[in-house]
């Protein structure tokens, strides 16, 4: 049996990580939240499948703050990096954060297929993105009715969590990395890791 483990990685212990396995039938056996690092570390080193498993990490945000808010505001776009008269101090335009890197490449070292997803890509390319601001209440009931009714995965009624609803993207993506590796492309390498992306839409619905 095969497992595809999904893993939406927050940029710091103080917001939850949601993380969500499916089995081969399509399943989906698990979904928590984690916060620590220690506690992810801790599951993955206890998980009896992870040797059996496909694992796809989100990249978190680097949301490290130095002083003034154009400095958040110019991050995503790293316009600083273009001039020189305005140098890339402490590295503060970096977008994602190194958190977890370490451990997640030394999974890779021990022969466990890891790999890196963008969510905001992912959920485009898969068709999930939606109109409302991200990560809010409306955007996070769009993706779960939309994993629910044009996917075909059972979720309960109540509202999930965004970062769950994130990790299920990522479980889905390691299975179409397992699966049908013809639709998967590298779209970078990230801390000597490769992160990956659809290049059609997978539709679960004609697996099932």
């Amino acid at each position: 049996m095969k497992y595809y483990i999904g893993l939406s990685l927050a940029s710091g212990s103080s917001m939850d990580s949601g993380l969500a396995i499916f089995d081969d039938d399509n399943n989906l056996i698990l979904v928590d939240k984690l916060y620590k690092m220690n506690d992810i570390i801790h599951f993955f080193d206890n998980y009896s499948s992870t040797k059996d498993s496909e694992i796809c990490v989100s990249m978190a945000w680097d949301k490290t703050m130095l002083n003034g808010k154009w400095r958040i505001l110019s991050k995503p776009y790293q316009m600083v990096a273009t001039n020189k008269l305005m140098p890339n101090q402490d590295n503060w335009t970096q977008r994602y954060t190194t958190r977890g890197s370490e451990y997640f490449r030394s999974l890779s070292e021990k022969g466990i297929t890891v790999n890196r997803f963008e969510i905001y890509l992912t959920r485009q390319s898969m068709h999930l993105n939606s109109c409302y601001l991200e990560r809010s209440p409306a955007d996070c009931k769009f993706l779960q009715q939309a994993l629910t009714n044009e996917w075909g995965i059972e979720l309960p009624q109540n509202m999930m969590p965004m970062s769950q609803l994130e990790a299920i993207l990522g479980a889905i993506l390691a299975k179409e990395n397992y699966k049908n590796p013809s639709n998967i492309k590298t779209i970078s390498t990230f801390r000597q890791q490769n992160v990956i992306d659809v290049i059609h839409n997978p539709n679960l619905i004609k697996v099932c």
